[in-house]
């Protein structure tokens, strides 16, 4: 079952929101420390972790799934003369329908996506058809061995948490391969601002000593080019969109009842 967006919202912006956001975007980026030139997509809600690529890389997109809804990002800048919004970047779809061409992302970052989703293969390999041959893919996800997947006042203690193991599998079975795995989120889910304020000991610590109970597993995988289809794939009709003006010239008027 998807969460609702504004419950991810409120979430990120509560302290314990604000630090979960420092603590695995610096993570990302130790991962993808240069983005210069690329295409980079977030799935799922991934808004709070994609502004150092929004700076940096030559494009920038995020892609909400229908059943979760949809916020506008980025948020409104506060200047002076009043707030100035820049451009919304953030498009609604199914999950295993991206409104995006073949080959057309080099990194995709996917946080509060794949322990929702029902069908994790299928949504899996329309992300492995819309990234770029030699691209990434970065999978962001509640560690089940960890408090956070046990914890319901966070997003990370809703969904299909997973293992190391587990993910790894999942991510091979759709055509990715794995090559890095890290642990992140150290730190108990607690609001308490004692535990706040020492968020990045509580991560040199556990990252030192206390690996696998990190609150997430971060695993980047490479897109297998030479590989079979799996057995019992079917090709599907995939839907087109048209501009409102072409298809009202195709279909011809509307009648509507008096």
């Amino acid at each position: 079952m998807w969460p609702d967006v504004v419950d991810q919202r409120d979430f990120y912006a509560t302290g314990l929101g604000q630090a979960v956001r420092r603590i695995v975007r610096r993570s990302v980026r130790d991962i993808w420390p240069d983005t210069a030139g690329m295409a980079v997509a977030g799935i799922g809600y991934a808004t709070p972790y994609l502004r150092p690529f929004h700076e940096e890389a030559a494009r920038t997109l995020a892609v909400m799934p229908a059943p979760m809804g949809v916020i506008a990002w980025p948020a409104p800048k506060a200047v002076r003369g009043g707030p100035q919004r820049e451009p919304n970047i953030v498009a609604l779809a199914r999950e295993a329908e991206l409104p995006l061409p073949d080959l057309s992302v080099d990194r995709i970052l996917m946080v509060h996506a794949l322990e929702h989703v029902a069908q994790p293969q299928a949504m899996l390999r329309e992300l492995w058809r819309v990234l770029a041959d030699g691209g990434r893919l970065l999978a962001v996800v509640p560690n089940r061995r960890s408090i956070w997947a046990r914890s319901d006042h966070t997003p990370f203690g809703h969904g299909q948490p997973y293992s190391l193991e587990q993910l790894n599998h999942t991510l091979r079975a759709a055509m990715f391969a794995p090559l890095a795995a890290r642990r992140a989120l150290f730190m108990p889910p607690t609001r308490q601002r004692f535990v706040l304020s020492g968020a990045y000991a509580w991560e040199r610590i556990g990252a030192r000593w206390f690996q696998p109970l990190g609150g997430v597993l971060l695993v980047e995988a490479g897109k297998q080019i030479y590989a079979a289809t799996p057995v019992g794939a079917t090709s599907r009709v995939r839907r087109r969109y048209l501009p409102a003006g072409v298809a009202a010239r195709r279909e011809g008027p509307v009648s509507r009842a008096k």
